[in-house]
């Protein structure tokens, strides 16, 4: 085969068979095709796009471009969660040890964050002692003996998908439904899980702009889960202004701790978006016969305790001081504070996720490459949200974080994410659908 005549094979749009696509994916992961073509390549599916057949081709080529995780030696139906990203997501803190405490064994391999999207991994070593960092033979230990367990990815899972993300990242085509699908389901396919829950966000702070646009993503995601073997359904949820109050990685933890103790002291839409996913997750993992005995098993699972119990046992086991689930003193604390506040008297009518998320990354919260390190302190705590009365002079959120310069410069930025006017609107639902059931 010839690099050349593929880029116009597809460029003048035809259809790629699997033997092509597995030849250019082997071939650029291996070093044998230079960035140039495979920058061509990508170009031309950004233009002219795939098929179906061609995009499920590309996910399994890029997924049998690694290792696949062997979890077999876990007992029960393992389910894995995905989010396509967004701004003060916690939500495999909070679902995760929900599913967990209901019988569904949580084993999940989380990565970092990149940009404004925090990363679970992140997030859980701000815990003082948490160890993301340990043997496959512990990782399956404790699955076994705690029902949850997140570690960093092991292994070379994808790194097909690491190079070509890396290339879409500098050449313009991150935004193509086929390549944001083949990117996510592989390595979602070659993480060991039996089933799959996809969170597909929309809005502000969400790869997909509008909800048509989700509902398109992830019903080709759930399309290409099943046709792989692995039980897959998912919701769409609104990322239109960040998700809880907390964005930062000590601080959404702490946000998180607080949403498991239950009893109504989580954020709305945390607890809402939090009880469809584990519902989900205990429907993926045949633990639920139907989606509203998963929702009731999840709803009972918060209320009772046991929820935050799987949190605690999640912290212990992986090295962390359980302690923090009643004393947030023992988390990292910031050096310094800074206040954001209302120019004028009014109404909140606007919160831009995005712009938040950006602030919490120049507040040190974030990092631009995966080597750069971050702040565990840093991040915002949103005191108004969207339909918020306000006075002028009143705090709207406070930036937190050990460096002054990087915590004014993202105040600054912060300023920039609230609009107020006369009135609100509607309040708008977390989760707008269920897809795949």
């Amino acid at each position: 085969m010839n690099m050349n005549d593929l880029i116009i094979k597809k460029r003048d749009g035809g259809v790629l068979t699997e033997e092509e696509i597995r030849y250019f994916v082997a071939g650029y992961t291996q070093g044998n095709i230079p960035d140039y073509q495979m920058s061509a390549m990508l170009m031309a599916i950004y233009f002219k796009g795939m098929n179906k057949a061609e995009t499920c081709s590309l996910t399994v080529a890029m997924r049998d471009s690694g290792d696949i995780a062997d979890l077999s030696s876990i007992k029960g139906v393992k389910v894995d969660k995905h989010s396509t990203g967004g701004v003060g997501d916690k939500m495999t803190l909070i679902a995760g040890p929900i599913a967990a405490a209901c019988g569904v064994p949580v084993a999940k391999m989380s990565g970092r964050g990149l940009g404004f999207t925090g990363g679970t991994v992140d997030k859980l070593e701000s815990v003082p002692g948490f160890q993301t960092t340990i043997p496959e033979e512990r990782f399956v230990e404790l699955v076994n003996k705690h029902g949850i367990a997140v570690i960093g990815q092991t292994g070379e899972i994808a790194p097909a998908d690491k190079k070509i993300y890396a290339l879409r990242d500098v050449t313009g085509t991150v935004e193509n439904i086929s390549l944001i699908t083949s990117s996510i389901m592989s390595k979602k396919l070659a993480s060991g899980s039996d089933g799959i829950v996809l969170d597909v966000k929309f809005g502000d702070g969400a790869f997909m702009q509008t909800q048509e646009e989700a509902e398109e993503l992830g019903n080709l995601m759930i399309e290409i889960g099943n046709a792989a073997g692995k039980k897959t359904v998912g919701l769409i949820s609104s990322m239109n202004q960040p998700l809880g109050r907390a964005v930062g990685n000590s601080m959404e933890v702490i946000e998180a701790i607080d949403t498991l103790k239950g009893k109504g002291q989580g954020e709305k839409d945390l607890i809402d978006l939090g009880l469809n996913l584990a519902g989900l997750m205990l429907y993926a993992g045949d633990r639920a016969s139907s989606l509203r005995e998963g929702f009731d098993m999840a709803a009972e699972a918060l209320q009772n305790g046991s929820a935050l119990e799987k949190m605690r046992q999640l912290i212990e086991g992986q090295g962390g001081d359980p302690r923090v689930i009643e004393d947030r003193s023992l988390f990292p604390r910031p050096a310094c504070k800074m206040e954001v506040r209302a120019p004028r008297t009014g109404v909140v009518t606007k919160l831009r996720a995005k712009t938040v998320g950006i602030a919490s990354q120049h507040a040190g919260a974030g990092r631009m490459t995966k080597e750069e390190s971050i702040d565990p302190t840093a991040g915002i705590y949103l005191v108004c949200k969207e339909n918020c009365p306000v006075a002028r002079g009143d705090v709207l959120a406070e930036v937190h974080g050990k460096d002054e310069a990087k915590v004014q410069a993202a105040a600054k930025i912060l300023e920039t994410a609230y609009e107020i006017g006369e009135q609100g609107g509607p309040e708008e639902p977390v989760v707008k659908t269920l897809i795949g059931v």
